[in-house]
């Protein structure tokens, strides 16, 4: 699964003023990613808006990336849920040309137990006609997937390739490392320590503020991949400071205005969320316009 080594961008949904799907500004933002460096794009996560999107926009979003693309980068695709059965009967019907592996979020508000939780992904695991990528995360689930049960499904179910960690505790992913079967890929879902998360020996990050700023990002992580920490931290520190911006008034608020001040596309958010203030904007728009001078 070398493929998923490195940076993966979790791509932003465009919205016009008028909340229509920017088809236009998506292929700058899939092009300007890949330009940038990254090594695989995420289509359909959090970042997207997802909850929003309606099912038509949804295929419209993925035939949009599918296309831009034109199959130079492997995609990932964001398919899960709280309710088991609808997320494997999506596994049936779907059609995955073109799609290399799913993202799929352990389930939200019901708060399953561990074995519940082991259950839902062995059975998408099972189901699954392409790889299956964990997605730990916790501060929106209501529920952690322990590192008992993220390697009991590794070595459980084969098809179970990955786990995008997002905690936020480093401790552990370290865990996870240090226990998951040889080839299981850790994924930092947390941007600010996605460093010393590969460092620790975890495969990279599926990112956000990367598709931001993806070369400085992407050759920090392929720096870090390599272990030429110095170097790599340079980087780190030199992006840091946006990546607590990005996120102080909720994602993906913070990363469309970097979209705007890159003149990729509208700062354009739906309902409930809403765009960051004037403040925040400006020290956005000054930080994106000083990386990338």
């Amino acid at each position: 699964m070398q493929k998923f080594v490195g940076t993966g961008v979790a791509l932003v949904t465009p919205f016009k003023k008028d909340f229509s799907v920017d088809t236009e500004a998506l292929v700058r933002i899939v092009n300007h990613v890949i330009d940038g460096g990254v090594e695989y794009l995420v289509v359909l996560g959090t970042t997207a808006e997802s909850a929003t999107l309606t099912a038509e926009e949804k295929e419209l979003v993925i035939k949009t990336v599918l296309q831009a693309n034109n199959k130079r980068l492997p995609v990932v695709l964001g398919v899960g849920g709280n309710n088991t059965a609808e997320v494997v009967n999506e596994l049936k019907t779907r059609n995955f040309e073109g799609i290399d592996a799913i993202l799929s979020v352990s389930p939200y508000y019901n708060k399953p137990t561990q074995e519940g939780i082991y259950q839902h992904f062995k059975a998408i695991g099972e189901n699954s006609p392409v790889p299956v990528i964990i997605y730990n995360v916790p501060g929106r689930t209501g529920s952690n997937v322990l590192p008992a049960t993220v390697i009991r499904l590794a070595n459980d179910v084969k098809n179970i390739i990955a786990i995008k960690e997002a905690a936020g505790d480093l401790v552990q992913a370290m865990k996870i490392i240090q226990h998951k079967p040889e080839g299981f890929l850790v994924i930092s879902g947390d941007d600010m320590i996605t460093l010393p998360m590969v460092l620790a020996g975890g495969a990279g990050v599926i990112s956000v503020i990367g598709e931001g700023y993806p070369k400085q990002f992407s050759e920090m992580v392929r720096l870090g991949l390599l272990h030429k920490v110095a170097d790599a931290y340079a980087l780190h520190y030199q992006i840091a400071d946006s990546i607590d911006m990005i996120f102080e008034q909720g994602n993906p608020a913070g990363i469309k205005e970097i979209f705007k001040a890159l003149n990729l596309c509208e700062n354009t958010v739906r309902l409930p969320l809403v765009n960051v203030n004037d403040d925040l904007a400006k020290r956005l728009a000054n930080f994106t316009k000083n990386i990338i001078s």
